[in-house]
């Protein structure tokens, strides 16, 4: 039943419809509007904003940032995200920051890329390497072929589906901490995604983490309430996309899940552990979706708000 389900939808997304009005296959262009107003601040302060990137998979036709108060872009450490810093002052109450992305954005499948997968292998703070996700990967893995990292990743996405459901009660989710995924066996999309990544590095199969925003397929315009993360894993040459949160909120979609990124969304920065000069006095970012504030080494709470708007597709020629 579960393939036939995929079928249908899948087949109805090639026909121009959101499958099960979640996914949007192929090609997706739309507006999206990034956008934050200076609080109250006692003295002047610094902020950072993550700002997406072009990339093989997300076109950007239009990008404009809209701001009085003075920035620079700078870069992450490991060169792999761009970010805005600026240092607002008391004068600067109330003040908007606008960023404004016009993105043509395609359905990922499993892509080539330069750059060494293996930096991929290397532990984070809320993803370590250890004993345990050793012993727990490779039961999951026993049956596989010690050389298939494909069919040894599958199993894994398989482990985590069934380890974990969907749920945001209690406390403890959202930080992307592969340990408390374990044990909890809920989470949000964060630690569906730091999990299966740790499982991965545990048999030496490199994974990486990424957080952006799903863009609503069965409506044209609207609010986003927040962020999404998913995860992509490296074999045979090609790094292949998963999200396995979505696939345990729609089983109709799981096995679709497994090799695709739809195309309605926008990757905002990649990685954990993030390291930038300035650096923030909270340390390295665990994920960066932002906006992040701190006077006097503190944090001040910022609010940001996502707007989105679908575009028509282009004309053909």
């Amino acid at each position: 039943m579960k393939t036939l389900l995929l079928t249908l939808t899948t087949l109805f997304a090639a026909n121009g419809f959101a499958a099960n009005n979640t996914i949007v296959r192929g090609t997706d262009r739309f507006e999206l509007v990034y956008q934050l107003t200076v609080p109250e601040l006692s003295a002047s302060g610094r902020l950072w904003i993550p700002l997406a990137k072009p990339d093989a998979h997300q076109k950007f036709e239009v990008l404009t940032i809209q701001s009085p108060v003075a920035w620079h872009r700078t870069q992450d450490a490991a060169g792999r995200n761009d970010i805005l810093v600026l240092e607002p002052g008391p004068a600067d109450q109330g003040e908007r920051i606008t960023l404004r992305y016009q993105v043509t954005r395609m359905e990922k499948r499993a892509h080539r890329e330069a750059g060494d997968p293996k930096v991929h292998l290397r532990a984070e703070r809320l993803v370590p390497l250890n004993a345990r996700f050793i012993t727990i990967a490779r039961a999951a893995t026993a049956k596989m072929k010690a050389n298939d990292d494909h069919a040894r990743a599958q199993a894994l996405y398989q482990h985590v589906l069934d380890h974990m459901r969907y749920s945001k009660a209690g406390k403890g989710w959202g930080r992307g901490d592969a340990l408390y995924a374990c044990d909890a066996r809920t989470g949000n999309c964060t630690d569906f995604h730091a999990y299966f990544i740790a499982l991965c590095r545990a048999i030496n199969i490199p994974a990486r983490f990424a957080i952006g925003f799903t863009i609503p397929a069965d409506k044209n315009a609207g609010a986003i309430g927040g962020y999404h993360c998913w995860a992509e894993f490296h074999a045979n040459g090609k790094w292949v996309p998963v999200d396995i949160s979505e696939a345990d909120k729609h089983p109709e979609l799981a096995d679709y899940y497994f090799g695709h990124h739809p195309a309605n969304r926008l990757e905002l920065s990649r990685g954990r552990d993030i390291t930038i000069t300035p650096a923030p006095k909270a340390g390295p970012f665990n994920y960066f979706f932002g906006p992040h504030l701190e006077v006097n080494g503190k944090e001040v709470p910022v609010k940001a708000t996502f707007e989105f708007k679908r575009l028509p597709a282009h004309s053909k020629q």
